[in-house]
């Protein structure tokens, strides 16, 4: 076992030391920012973990060349994570923003400012965000990858906005970066504009709370309840997790693959790799199934789709190289806060040493132990981990309808991103490239676009209706899983004996587990949330959204006119 994780939870889980030591372990950093002078603020946005503004950096395959590593900046800097907590005018973002106020007001009190600094840091830390928020692209404009590729060299980037030094700011990190590929110009310009514009004492507040808000969570429960009354209003949550849960939370997060080498080591047997090999070669089968029947693509795109999907990697269970840790060091004598700053350096350093050398294809980006699965268009590979590897999703001793109905159609689903809104502009070696006929692609749109305007239509909450835009991707994943995992499915059958299960046909038993994974019950305020910020559609219509397209779920319930699931074969849209 990794000394480490041991070491992060008992810190973690020391409440009594926690509240002992108050404010005192981010205090130090606190009167750094308060004595930093303008120029000198692009330091602290490259070295001091915990100062989260403005904008995020980061190395990632080049969408261009994807076999090489390259660095990518990309807007950031709002406390409230979305651009349209601040820009909206309605109860919701209202209330909402009225709660950041005043966590704002209270972690900074809690550092010892009086009332008059609390509301001057409100009014900074709103006035620069808004100002952020207005120049950021929407998550439905972010979804378009060229339109976020755009490289220029860091010389001219320091030329035409000289006030964001990009070239003094990689060098504090130890880099000599000569080309970054910019993800959002407008809002590059608008952090430039406003480190040479805002008062210097506003800048340092935005600073300030910025870094209190990233420690928060990692200090005395003062804070940590700023941080839940906050959470509350935006998820709707009412009760705190345990303290255990977070505690654990943090190496999990944080040395990822530690844990979940332990995980693996008792929850994940060879022959569960063994049957998720055997359900993915059947998937690709069904989805070249797909491919061939398709009646809106052409021969020409179609020999490509086929190659792009030959050329899959697929990942399952965990990786064969676990990531070392040894060089880690936590210190117990030291604060918590102060090694959970260790931790993340040390991850940030391992994903700044890729820039400029070749991809390492083998890299996991999602730890053993997650219960998700993930589709890469960089990389053109399909993984799952083995904590998705469990009910309700897979069960290796269970009747194959639910196998194929469940984790199926999370094969099926990941399969289908190479092919959604975003992934089929990425060609099979994960370089960002037009591998269809301009006619093909037409064709895609116009029945994306009949996709958009059925979730569009639906009433998620009161006036608020689901984005069909924002979760196109999403959507088109779900439906052609469920489509390919279901002929997968019946190929499976052949000359099998088809049994009833509990009065369930084998087509029935393979919706309604399906529909079993997405079952779920959130609060309002989660609902709105999630709307606004999850590129998935809400559980329930992933259901309800989804089948009503599917003549095959139609014929296994003898849904006809009348019922609440029948939609008009006219109004009936399938693209994979």
């Amino acid at each position: 076992m990794v000394p480490q994780i041991g070491d992060l939870y008992a810190m973690g889980m020391d409440s009594v030391r926690l509240n002992e030591q108050g404010a005192t372990p981010i205090l130090k950093d606190v009167e750094t920012i308060n004595n930093t002078k303008r120029e000198d603020l692009i330091d602290l946005m490259a070295t001091m973990i915990g100062v989260d503004a403005f904008f995020g950096t980061g190395v990632d395959a080049d969408m261009m060349n994807s076999n090489m590593n390259t660095m990518y900046w990309q807007q950031g800097g709002l406390g409230l994570g979305d651009r349209d907590y601040y820009l909206e005018d309605n109860e919701n973002t209202n209330a909402i923003r009225e709660a950041y106020k005043s966590f704002i007001k209270n972690i900074t009190g809690l550092v010892g400012y009086d009332s008059v600094a609390q509301q001057r840091v409100v009014d900074n830390v709103m006035n620069i965000e808004t100002e952020l928020a207005k120049a950021a692209m929407t998550r439905e404009e972010l979804r378009d990858p060229m339109a976020s590729y755009n490289p220029m060299a860091v010389e001219d980037v320091c030329k035409q906005y000289p006030n964001v030094d990009l070239r003094r700011y990689f060098q504090k990190q130890g880099l000599d970066v000569d080309t970054v590929v910019i993800g959002q110009p407008k809002s590059l310009a608008a952090v430039d504009n406003i480190l040479k514009n805002a008062d210097i004492q506003a800048l340092q507040d935005y600073l300030v709370a910025g870094y209190i808000s990233s420690a928060a969570n990692f200090l005395s429960d003062d804070f940590i309840n700023a941080n839940f009354e906050l959470s509350k209003v935006i998820s709707g949550v009412q009760q705190i997790q345990p303290r255990w849960k977070r505690a654990l939370s943090i190496p999990n997060n944080m040395l990822g693959e530690a844990v979940g080498q332990l995980y693996v080591e008792k929850y994940f047997p060879q022959s569960s790799k063994d049957k998720m090999l055997e359900l993915v070669d059947n998937l690709k089968t069904a989805l070249g199934q797909h491919i061939d029947n398709l009646t809106w693509m052409s021969d020409a795109t179609k020999a490509k789709a086929h190659e792009k999907l030959s050329t899959f990697t697929v990942k399952i269970g965990f990786p064969d190289k676990w990531r070392d840790y040894s060089d880690l060091t936590i210190d117990p004598s030291k604060s918590y806060w102060d090694n959970v700053k260790a931790a993340i350096k040390h991850n940030v350093d391992f994903s700044l040493a890729d820039y400029g050398k070749p991809v390492d294809k083998s890299r996991w980006y999602m730890p053993p132990q997650t219960v998700n699965a993930y589709y890469s268009p960089l990389s053109n590979e399909i993984c799952f981990p083995a904590g998705i590897l469990q009910a309700p999703f897979f069960d290796p001793e269970a009747d194959d309808a639910l196998n194929y109905g469940a984790i199926g159609v999370v094969i099926g689903h990941e399969m289908i991103h190479g092919f959604d809104d975003q992934g089929r502009q990425f060609d099979k070696d994960g370089n960002l490239k037009d591998w269809w006929t301009a006619e093909d692609a037409e064709a895609f749109n116009k029945l994306a676009d009949i996709l958009v305007a059925q979730f569009d239509s639906i009433v998620v909450l009161g006036d608020t209706h689901a984005n069909g835009r924002f979760t196109l991707g999403e959507n088109i994943a779900d439906q052609g899983g469920l489509r390919v995992a279901y002929t997968a499915y019946q190929n499976s059958l052949k000359d099998k004996e088809r049994i009833d299960i509990d009065g369930f046909t084998p087509e029935q038993r393979f919706y309604l587990a399906y529909a079993n994974v997405w079952a779920g019950n959130i609060r309002d305020e989660e609902i709105l949330s999630r709307t606004k910020t999850d590129p998935h559609s809400l559980g329930r219509w992933r259901v309800n959204g989804t089948l009503p397209n599917l003549e095959e779920f139609f014929k296994a319930f003898n849904i006809k006119e009348g019922d609440k699931m029948f939609r008009p074969a006219s109004e009936r849209v399938v693209i994979w």
